[in-house]
């Protein structure tokens, strides 16, 4: 688009697009990897690094 000339306005929506999909992608795993953590530690099935990786993960909230 740059190398086009696309006016900066349709250069940033892009941008922008781009941003949101990136972050909803990220929300996506994070609440994923989250379920798994959570329902592994309900089942009794989980372990300490099963903590450690919920706790690892909350950072990037």
């Amino acid at each position: 688009m740059i190398e086009g000339n696309r006016p900066c306005t349709d250069i940033a929506q892009q941008l922008h697009a781009v941003e949101k999909a990136i972050l909803q992608a990220k929300r996506t795993l994070i609440q994923d990897h989250i379920g798994n953590c959570l329902d592994e530690a309900v089942a009794g099935t989980g372990n300490t690094s099963t903590v450690a990786d919920f706790k690892a993960i909350t950072k990037y909230l």
